[in-house]
């Protein structure tokens, strides 16, 4: 059960990551055009978003690495 919850969060985890540095990839191109300070506060806070959904992303996929291979170990002993 957790270990299909954690697959569900990570496919959201995924969209969302996707649209977080789309997002900052537009910011990051408008504050090289427009150069003001502005501009590059709203993209340097952009891509902070997307920096911590993608650090979120790497824990949630390394919890169900984890499960994972507690799983296989579970299902070793059980063969035996």
């Amino acid at each position: 059960m957790r270990l299909r919850q954690l697959r569900e969060e990570l496919g959201v985890i995924d969209e969302q990551l996707a649209q977080l540095a789309d997002e900052a990839g537009d910011m990051g191109i408008r504050s090289l055009v427009s150069e003001t300070p502005g501009a590059s506060h709203e993209y340097h806070h952009a891509q902070a978003h997307a920096d911590a959904m993608a650090k979120h992303r790497a824990h949630v996929l390394a919890l169900i690495t984890d499960l994972e291979q507690r799983q296989d170990v579970l299902l070793d002993k059980m063969a035996r």
